[in-house]
């Protein structure tokens, strides 16, 4: 898997560089697992640490001190479709849908993420959640669809 174009913290740690997809992004000084894929215009602070098997896809903006456990996976469109007129989409067909992760959270395993949300400032999504909506900061959601328990 490559590793292309990518700005790189000068700390920054990618456990298996033979194990990532990481293109066209931005990392700091953070904690990039195996089996991770970041696509371009992505943008990680530092002090992250990126569990494996996540994906973080175009339009996502991930501030310093956040976790992102193990198989989170970001969504970047609210209609996605594989053809255009009969034709297979291209990147001119494409509107991606920006999210935004703030300092100090904190992304459960298996969680899935919606595009056009921000989680706030030291908030918590329990594992296995589906957010849909934006997070105040320092609440805890959980479930499917997220909903705060506290």
């Amino acid at each position: 898997m490559p590793i292309k174009n990518v700005k790189l913290g000068k700390d920054a740690k990618i456990w298996n560089k033979n194990l990532v997809n990481l293109y066209g992004c931005e990392i700091g000084d953070s904690l990039v697992g195996a089996f991770v894929e970041i696509q371009k215009n992505v943008k990680i602070g530092n002090n992250c640490k990126i569990e494996s098997h996540s994906f973080i896809c175009e339009g996502v903006t991930i501030e310093d001190d956040v976790f992102i456990g193990h198989n989170v996976n970001f969504i970047n469109s609210k209609r996605p479709k594989a053809t255009n007129n009969g034709k297979l989409q291209t990147e001119d067909n494409w509107i991606v849908i920006p999210t935004i992760i703030k300092t100090g959270a904190s992304i459960g395993t298996g969680s899935t993420i919606m595009c056009g949300i921000t989680i706030g400032e030291g908030a918590l999504i329990g594992a296995g959640s589906i957010v849909t909506k934006n997070v105040p900061p320092g609440e805890t959601w959980v479930g499917n669809p997220a909903r705060k328990i506290r």
